[in-house]
Protein backbone atom coordinates (compact mmCIF):
# COMPACT_ATOMS: atom_id res chain seq x y z
CA UNK A 1 0.00 0.00 0.00
CA UNK A 2 1.26 3.23 -0.82
CA UNK A 3 2.56 5.36 2.35
CA UNK A 4 0.62 8.37 1.70
CA UNK A 5 -2.25 6.49 1.25
CA UNK A 6 -1.42 4.82 4.60
CA UNK A 7 -0.69 8.27 6.22
CA UNK A 8 -4.39 9.61 5.41
CA UNK A 9 -5.92 6.33 6.46
CA UNK A 10 -4.43 7.04 9.60
CA UNK A 11 -5.67 10.61 9.69
CA UNK A 12 -9.06 9.29 8.80
CA UNK A 13 -9.00 7.02 11.63
CA UNK A 14 -7.86 10.15 13.70
CA UNK A 15 -10.52 11.30 12.60
CA UNK A 16 -12.96 9.21 13.48
CA UNK A 17 -11.85 8.69 17.00
CA UNK A 18 -11.50 12.33 17.31
CA UNK A 19 -15.71 12.62 16.54
CA UNK A 20 -16.16 9.81 18.44
CA UNK A 21 -14.61 11.27 21.62
CA UNK A 22 -16.28 14.87 21.22
CA UNK A 23 -19.24 15.11 19.40
CA UNK A 24 -21.77 13.04 21.94
CA UNK A 25 -20.34 14.98 24.96
CA UNK A 26 -20.91 18.51 22.44
CA UNK A 27 -24.39 17.00 21.88
CA UNK A 28 -25.49 16.05 25.08
CA UNK A 29 -24.16 19.99 26.75
CA UNK A 30 -26.26 21.14 24.37
CA UNK A 31 -29.24 18.85 25.03
CA UNK A 32 -29.08 19.40 28.36
CA UNK A 33 -29.18 23.79 27.81
CA UNK A 34 -31.64 22.96 25.22
CA UNK A 35 -34.52 21.41 27.94
CA UNK A 36 -33.67 24.30 30.68
CA UNK A 37 -31.11 23.08 32.76
CA UNK A 38 -27.55 24.18 34.06
CA UNK A 39 -25.05 22.25 31.34
CA UNK A 40 -21.44 21.26 32.83
CA UNK A 41 -19.06 19.02 30.75
CA UNK A 42 -17.11 17.85 34.23
CA UNK A 43 -13.11 17.21 34.27
CA UNK A 44 -13.27 14.04 32.46
CA UNK A 45 -16.19 14.84 29.83
CA UNK A 46 -13.91 18.40 28.94
CA UNK A 47 -11.27 16.63 28.86
CA UNK A 48 -12.59 13.88 26.60
CA UNK A 49 -13.86 16.66 24.17
CA UNK A 50 -10.38 18.68 24.52
CA UNK A 51 -8.84 15.42 23.75
CA UNK A 52 -11.17 14.38 20.58
CA UNK A 53 -11.01 18.09 18.81
CA UNK A 54 -7.16 17.68 19.27
CA UNK A 55 -7.68 14.54 17.36
CA UNK A 56 -9.26 15.34 14.61
CA UNK A 57 -7.47 18.48 14.31
CA UNK A 58 -4.36 16.53 13.91
CA UNK A 59 -6.01 13.61 11.61
CA UNK A 60 -6.81 16.83 9.41
CA UNK A 61 -3.12 17.23 9.06
CA UNK A 62 -2.05 14.40 9.28
CA UNK A 63 -4.48 13.79 5.92
CA UNK A 64 -3.88 16.73 4.40
CA UNK A 65 0.36 15.62 5.02
CA UNK A 66 -0.50 12.14 3.24
CA UNK A 67 -2.05 13.21 -0.29
CA UNK A 68 -2.06 16.68 -0.04
CA UNK A 69 -5.06 16.74 -1.95
CA UNK A 70 -7.51 20.21 -1.02
CA UNK A 71 -10.68 17.75 -2.15
CA UNK A 72 -10.13 15.23 -0.39
CA UNK A 73 -9.43 17.22 2.84
CA UNK A 74 -12.97 19.16 2.27
CA UNK A 75 -14.40 15.92 2.09
CA UNK A 76 -13.12 14.78 5.68
CA UNK A 77 -14.34 18.48 6.78
CA UNK A 78 -17.56 17.76 4.86
CA UNK A 79 -18.28 14.55 6.60
CA UNK A 80 -17.28 15.91 9.95
CA UNK A 81 -20.09 18.69 9.10
CA UNK A 82 -22.45 16.01 8.36
CA UNK A 83 -22.22 13.67 11.36
CA UNK A 84 -21.95 16.97 13.69
CA UNK A 85 -25.28 18.32 12.09
CA UNK A 86 -27.14 14.62 11.76
CA UNK A 87 -26.37 14.53 15.89
CA UNK A 88 -27.49 18.62 16.51
CA UNK A 89 -31.14 17.62 14.79
CA UNK A 90 -31.12 14.26 16.89
CA UNK A 91 -30.65 15.71 19.65
CA UNK A 92 -32.54 18.83 18.87
CA UNK A 93 -35.53 16.60 18.09
CA UNK A 94 -35.18 14.31 20.98
CA UNK A 95 -34.89 17.27 23.58
CA UNK A 96 -37.70 19.55 22.05
CA UNK A 97 -40.23 16.90 20.86
CA UNK A 98 -43.79 17.54 20.85
CA UNK A 99 -44.59 14.45 22.70
CA UNK A 100 -45.77 15.20 26.10
CA UNK A 101 -46.98 12.13 27.23
CA UNK A 102 -43.97 12.33 30.12
CA UNK A 103 -45.24 15.75 30.37
CA UNK A 104 -48.77 14.96 31.36
CA UNK A 105 -47.71 12.65 33.64
CA UNK A 106 -45.68 15.27 35.44
CA UNK A 107 -48.24 18.28 35.31
CA UNK A 108 -50.94 15.57 36.85
CA UNK A 109 -48.14 15.60 39.92
CA UNK A 110 -48.38 19.49 40.46
CA UNK A 111 -50.37 20.31 43.12
CA UNK A 112 -50.75 23.17 44.51
CA UNK A 113 -49.38 21.88 47.48
CA UNK A 114 -46.99 19.85 45.94
CA UNK A 115 -43.58 20.48 47.19
CA UNK A 116 -41.70 23.72 45.71
CA UNK A 117 -44.69 24.39 43.38
CA UNK A 118 -45.47 27.99 42.61
CA UNK A 119 -48.76 29.69 41.62
CA UNK A 120 -47.34 32.09 38.27
CA UNK A 121 -49.73 34.78 36.95
CA UNK A 122 -49.85 35.06 32.89
CA UNK A 123 -51.13 38.40 32.61
CA UNK A 124 -53.40 39.03 29.57
CA UNK A 125 -51.49 39.45 25.98
CA UNK A 126 -48.14 38.04 27.71
CA UNK A 127 -45.39 37.71 24.86
CA UNK A 128 -42.67 34.80 25.14
CA UNK A 129 -40.13 36.94 26.16
CA UNK A 130 -42.30 38.09 29.10
CA UNK A 131 -43.09 35.00 30.19
CA UNK A 132 -39.29 33.89 30.00
CA UNK A 133 -38.84 37.30 32.53
CA UNK A 134 -41.88 36.30 35.05
CA UNK A 135 -40.77 32.41 35.60
CA UNK A 136 -37.24 33.86 35.92
CA UNK A 137 -38.26 35.65 38.33
CA UNK A 138 -40.04 33.12 39.81
CA UNK A 139 -37.51 30.94 40.19
CA UNK A 140 -38.71 28.71 37.97
CA UNK A 141 -36.18 28.73 35.12
CA UNK A 142 -32.63 30.56 35.12
CA UNK A 143 -31.90 30.61 30.96
CA UNK A 144 -34.60 33.35 30.10
CA UNK A 145 -32.82 33.55 26.15
CA UNK A 146 -32.70 29.82 25.82
CA UNK A 147 -36.15 29.41 26.70
CA UNK A 148 -37.51 32.39 23.97
CA UNK A 149 -35.61 29.99 21.65
CA UNK A 150 -36.85 26.80 21.99
CA UNK A 151 -40.27 27.83 22.37
CA UNK A 152 -40.25 29.65 19.15
CA UNK A 153 -38.39 26.63 17.23
CA UNK A 154 -40.93 24.23 18.81
CA UNK A 155 -44.36 26.39 17.94
CA UNK A 156 -45.44 26.87 21.26
CA UNK A 157 -45.62 31.33 20.98
CA UNK A 158 -48.82 32.37 20.85
CA UNK A 159 -50.53 29.59 22.75
CA UNK A 160 -49.96 30.37 25.92
CA UNK A 161 -52.75 31.25 27.82
CA UNK A 162 -53.59 34.21 30.48
CA UNK A 163 -53.92 32.86 33.80
CA UNK A 164 -52.94 31.26 37.08
CA UNK A 165 -50.65 28.13 36.56
CA UNK A 166 -49.08 25.70 38.91
CA UNK A 167 -45.13 25.28 38.25
CA UNK A 168 -42.25 24.08 39.98
CA UNK A 169 -38.42 23.91 39.25
CA UNK A 170 -36.78 21.85 37.76
CA UNK A 171 -39.29 21.12 35.13
CA UNK A 172 -38.15 20.84 31.45
CA UNK A 173 -39.06 23.50 28.75
CA UNK A 174 -41.05 21.10 27.23
CA UNK A 175 -43.15 20.66 30.20
CA UNK A 176 -43.27 24.27 31.43
CA UNK A 177 -44.49 25.19 27.35
CA UNK A 178 -47.17 22.56 27.86
CA UNK A 179 -48.75 23.39 30.99
CA UNK A 180 -48.68 27.01 29.78
CA UNK A 181 -50.64 26.41 26.94
CA UNK A 182 -52.79 24.23 28.82
CA UNK A 183 -56.19 25.30 31.04
CA UNK A 184 -55.37 28.24 33.64
CA UNK A 185 -55.82 27.25 37.21
CA UNK A 186 -59.32 27.98 38.24
CA UNK A 187 -61.81 28.02 41.02
CA UNK A 188 -65.39 26.93 41.23
CA UNK A 189 -67.90 28.94 43.16
CA UNK A 190 -71.49 28.50 44.00
CA UNK A 191 -73.50 31.89 44.91
CA UNK A 192 -76.70 30.93 46.17
CA UNK A 193 -80.18 32.79 45.44
CA UNK A 194 -81.36 35.32 48.15
CA UNK A 195 -77.78 36.23 49.21
CA UNK A 196 -76.92 40.06 50.10
CA UNK A 197 -73.79 41.86 47.86
CA UNK A 198 -72.13 41.37 51.48
CA UNK A 199 -72.73 38.12 51.38
CA UNK A 200 -71.51 37.38 48.30
CA UNK A 201 -68.17 39.36 48.68
CA UNK A 202 -67.35 37.18 51.69
CA UNK A 203 -67.94 33.83 49.25
CA UNK A 204 -65.27 35.30 47.35
CA UNK A 205 -63.24 36.65 49.97
CA UNK A 206 -63.07 32.87 51.62
CA UNK A 207 -62.37 31.36 48.30
CA UNK A 208 -59.31 33.55 47.92
CA UNK A 209 -60.57 35.22 44.85
CA UNK A 210 -61.42 38.86 45.78
CA UNK A 211 -60.81 41.44 48.92
CA UNK A 212 -63.61 43.46 49.84
CA UNK A 213 -61.79 47.20 48.70
CA UNK A 214 -61.49 46.29 45.92
CA UNK A 215 -64.68 44.37 45.16
CA UNK A 216 -66.50 47.49 46.54
CA UNK A 217 -64.50 49.61 44.01
CA UNK A 218 -65.85 47.72 41.09
CA UNK A 219 -69.34 47.78 42.30
CA UNK A 220 -69.19 51.71 43.09
CA UNK A 221 -67.39 53.42 40.43
CA UNK A 222 -66.14 50.56 37.65
CA UNK A 223 -68.44 51.21 34.05
CA UNK A 224 -70.05 48.38 32.29
CA UNK A 225 -71.98 48.48 29.23
CA UNK A 226 -74.75 46.93 29.67
CA UNK A 227 -78.62 48.61 28.87
CA UNK A 228 -80.39 47.30 32.13
CA UNK A 229 -76.98 49.16 34.13
CA UNK A 230 -77.58 52.44 32.10
CA UNK A 231 -81.76 52.48 33.10
CA UNK A 232 -80.92 52.18 36.40
CA UNK A 233 -82.58 54.90 38.82
CA UNK A 234 -79.57 56.15 40.92
CA UNK A 235 -80.23 57.03 44.52
CA UNK A 236 -78.03 58.56 47.17
CA UNK A 237 -80.08 56.40 49.28
CA UNK A 238 -78.84 53.35 47.46
CA UNK A 239 -76.16 51.04 49.53
CA UNK A 240 -74.44 49.47 46.57
CA UNK A 241 -75.96 49.94 42.55
CA UNK A 242 -75.37 47.09 41.32
CA UNK A 243 -76.81 45.03 44.49
CA UNK A 244 -79.30 42.20 42.89
CA UNK A 245 -77.65 41.72 39.38
CA UNK A 246 -74.65 39.96 40.61
CA UNK A 247 -76.69 36.74 39.09
CA UNK A 248 -76.93 33.93 41.36
CA UNK A 249 -75.37 30.91 39.86
CA UNK A 250 -72.14 28.11 39.85
CA UNK A 251 -69.09 30.06 38.63
CA UNK A 252 -65.78 29.29 37.19
CA UNK A 253 -63.06 32.18 37.93
CA UNK A 254 -59.39 32.08 37.07
CA UNK A 255 -57.30 32.34 39.61
CA UNK A 256 -56.08 36.30 38.87
CA UNK A 257 -59.69 37.41 37.90
CA UNK A 258 -59.63 41.03 38.55
CA UNK A 259 -62.84 41.84 40.85
CA UNK A 260 -64.04 43.73 37.37
CA UNK A 261 -63.73 40.75 35.38
CA UNK A 262 -65.97 38.53 38.54
CA UNK A 263 -68.62 41.28 38.60
CA UNK A 264 -68.74 41.55 34.61
CA UNK A 265 -69.13 37.85 34.54
CA UNK A 266 -72.01 37.74 36.63
CA UNK A 267 -73.34 40.74 35.00
CA UNK A 268 -73.43 39.23 31.83
CA UNK A 269 -75.06 36.42 33.09
CA UNK A 270 -77.86 38.60 34.69
CA UNK A 271 -78.04 39.78 30.91
CA UNK A 272 -78.45 36.42 29.50
CA UNK A 273 -81.07 35.34 31.54
CA UNK A 274 -83.23 37.98 30.97
CA UNK A 275 -84.80 37.92 28.02
CA UNK A 276 -87.14 40.82 26.08
CA UNK A 277 -90.36 39.01 27.25
CA UNK A 278 -89.20 39.74 30.97
CA UNK A 279 -88.46 43.90 30.00
CA UNK A 280 -91.70 43.70 27.98
CA UNK A 281 -93.72 42.19 30.83
CA UNK A 282 -92.31 44.62 33.26
CA UNK A 283 -93.32 47.24 30.81
CA UNK A 284 -97.16 46.11 31.15
CA UNK A 285 -97.06 45.85 34.68
CA UNK A 286 -95.85 50.14 34.44
CA UNK A 287 -92.64 48.78 36.08
CA UNK A 288 -88.79 49.37 35.10
CA UNK A 289 -86.56 46.00 35.31
CA UNK A 290 -84.95 47.92 38.33
CA UNK A 291 -88.07 47.95 40.26
CA UNK A 292 -88.95 44.02 39.08
CA UNK A 293 -85.33 43.09 40.57
CA UNK A 294 -86.06 45.62 43.82
CA UNK A 295 -89.50 44.00 44.20
CA UNK A 296 -87.67 40.16 43.06
CA UNK A 297 -85.14 40.46 46.05
CA UNK A 298 -87.93 40.54 48.64
CA UNK A 299 -90.03 38.44 47.47
CA UNK A 300 -86.48 35.60 47.46
CA UNK A 301 -86.22 36.44 51.31
CA UNK A 302 -89.84 36.37 52.21
CA UNK A 303 -90.71 32.70 50.49
CA UNK A 304 -89.18 29.60 49.63
CA UNK A 305 -91.24 28.25 46.81
CA UNK A 306 -93.00 28.66 43.69
CA UNK A 307 -96.36 28.70 44.77
CA UNK A 308 -95.45 30.94 47.50
CA UNK A 309 -93.52 33.88 45.81
CA UNK A 310 -96.61 34.52 43.44
CA UNK A 311 -98.71 34.77 46.21
CA UNK A 312 -96.20 37.04 48.20
CA UNK A 313 -96.02 38.58 44.69
CA UNK A 314 -99.35 39.43 44.67
CA UNK A 315 -99.54 40.81 47.85
CA UNK A 316 -96.58 43.17 47.35
CA UNK A 317 -98.33 44.67 43.53
CA UNK A 318 -101.59 44.95 45.75
CA UNK A 319 -99.85 47.15 48.48
CA UNK A 320 -98.00 49.04 45.64
CA UNK A 321 -101.51 49.91 43.97
CA UNK A 322 -103.20 50.69 47.42
CA UNK A 323 -103.85 53.70 48.70
CA UNK A 324 -104.36 53.38 52.12
CA UNK A 325 -101.73 49.62 52.69
CA UNK A 326 -99.00 50.79 50.50
CA UNK A 327 -96.42 49.90 52.64
CA UNK A 328 -94.80 46.37 51.96
CA UNK A 329 -93.96 45.93 55.38
CA UNK A 330 -91.42 43.04 54.93
CA UNK A 331 -89.21 41.96 57.44
CA UNK A 332 -86.83 40.97 54.50
CA UNK A 333 -85.96 44.78 54.39
CA UNK A 334 -85.59 45.15 57.66
CA UNK A 335 -83.01 42.31 58.46
CA UNK A 336 -81.33 43.69 55.42
CA UNK A 337 -80.78 46.70 57.31
CA UNK A 338 -78.74 45.02 60.09
CA UNK A 339 -76.99 42.70 57.73
CA UNK A 340 -75.44 45.56 56.45
CA UNK A 341 -74.96 47.23 59.66
CA UNK A 342 -74.37 44.46 61.85
CA UNK A 343 -73.22 41.39 59.45
CA UNK A 344 -75.99 39.20 60.71
CA UNK A 345 -79.89 39.06 60.81
CA UNK A 346 -81.60 39.11 63.84
CA UNK A 347 -82.95 35.98 65.21
CA UNK A 348 -86.22 37.81 65.79
CA UNK A 349 -87.89 41.18 65.11
CA UNK A 350 -88.61 43.37 67.82
CA UNK A 351 -91.63 46.18 67.07
CA UNK A 352 -88.26 48.63 67.99
CA UNK A 353 -87.42 46.86 65.00
CA UNK A 354 -89.72 48.03 62.70
CA UNK A 355 -89.47 51.78 63.88
CA UNK A 356 -85.47 51.93 62.54
CA UNK A 357 -84.29 54.88 60.49
CA UNK A 358 -83.36 53.65 57.05
CA UNK A 359 -84.67 53.89 53.71
CA UNK A 360 -84.70 50.18 53.34
CA UNK A 361 -87.21 50.14 56.07
CA UNK A 362 -90.71 49.20 54.03
CA UNK A 363 -92.54 49.58 57.18
CA UNK A 364 -92.39 53.52 57.41
CA UNK A 365 -91.91 54.37 53.67
CA UNK A 366 -94.36 53.51 51.39
CA UNK A 367 -93.65 51.59 47.92
CA UNK A 368 -90.57 50.23 47.13
CA UNK A 369 -87.10 50.71 48.89
CA UNK A 370 -84.28 52.22 47.08
CA UNK A 371 -82.98 49.63 45.48
CA UNK A 372 -82.81 45.38 45.64
CA UNK A 373 -81.94 43.12 49.06
CA UNK A 374 -79.98 40.63 47.55
CA UNK A 375 -80.02 38.78 44.45
CA UNK A 376 -82.78 36.91 43.47
CA UNK A 377 -83.13 34.15 41.07
CA UNK A 378 -85.21 33.60 38.40
CA UNK A 379 -87.99 31.88 40.16
CA UNK A 380 -88.79 34.62 42.15
CA UNK A 381 -88.01 37.37 38.78
CA UNK A 382 -90.78 35.23 37.07
CA UNK A 383 -92.85 35.73 40.55
CA UNK A 384 -92.25 39.36 40.55
CA UNK A 385 -93.25 39.69 37.15
CA UNK A 386 -96.53 37.37 37.06
CA UNK A 387 -98.15 37.38 40.56
CA UNK A 388 -100.94 34.80 41.19
CA UNK A 389 -103.61 37.56 39.66
CA UNK A 390 -106.68 34.66 41.21
CA UNK A 391 -106.30 35.89 45.10
CA UNK A 392 -107.18 39.05 46.49
CA UNK A 393 -104.61 38.12 49.84
CA UNK A 394 -103.35 41.94 51.27
CA UNK A 395 -101.41 40.15 54.22
CA UNK A 396 -99.15 36.92 54.92
CA UNK A 397 -96.95 35.76 58.01
CA UNK A 398 -94.09 33.10 57.51
CA UNK A 399 -95.11 30.52 59.41
CA UNK A 400 -92.74 27.31 60.96
CA UNK A 401 -91.01 24.98 58.78
CA UNK A 402 -91.11 27.57 55.80
CA UNK A 403 -94.56 27.88 55.53
CA UNK A 404 -96.40 31.24 54.76
CA UNK A 405 -99.82 31.90 56.10
CA UNK A 406 -101.98 35.30 53.78
CA UNK A 407 -105.06 36.71 54.85
CA UNK A 408 -107.30 39.07 53.12
CA UNK A 409 -107.81 41.35 56.15
CA UNK A 410 -106.41 42.64 58.89
CA UNK A 411 -108.54 41.06 61.29
CA UNK A 412 -107.39 37.45 59.90
CA UNK A 413 -103.52 38.59 59.74
CA UNK A 414 -103.78 39.32 63.60
CA UNK A 415 -105.93 35.87 63.98
CA UNK A 416 -102.93 34.50 62.09
CA UNK A 417 -100.05 36.18 63.82
CA UNK A 418 -101.42 35.13 67.32
CA UNK A 419 -101.98 31.42 65.71
CA UNK A 420 -97.73 30.93 65.30
CA UNK A 421 -97.26 33.35 68.76
CA UNK A 422 -96.33 36.31 66.89
CA UNK A 423 -98.77 38.71 69.13
CA UNK A 424 -100.78 38.31 71.89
Amino acid sequence: MDRRLKVSLTGILTVIIGVLLSVPNIMNYFKTLLRGFDAKFGLLNAVLTAVGLTLFLFGLFIISAGLRKLSFWLTILIVFVFIFTVGAVITFRNTVSTDVSETVTEEIKIKADSEGAKMIDIPMGSDTKTIAGILTNEGIINKPQIFTVVSKINGFDGKYQAGTHILKPGLEFNSIMTILTGKPESKKVTIPEGLSYRQIVNTFVKKELATTDKFDYAMKYEKYDYDFVKNMKSSNNREFQLEGYLFPDTYEFAMNASEKTIVSIMLENFNNKITKEHYKRAKELGMSMDEIITLASIIEREANNTKDRRLVSAVFHRRLKSRDLNRLQSCATIQYVFLNKEGKVHEKLTYEDTKIISPYNTYIHPGLPPGPICSPGMDSINAALYPDEDTDYMFFIAGPEGSTKFSKTYQEHLKAMKQYGLAK
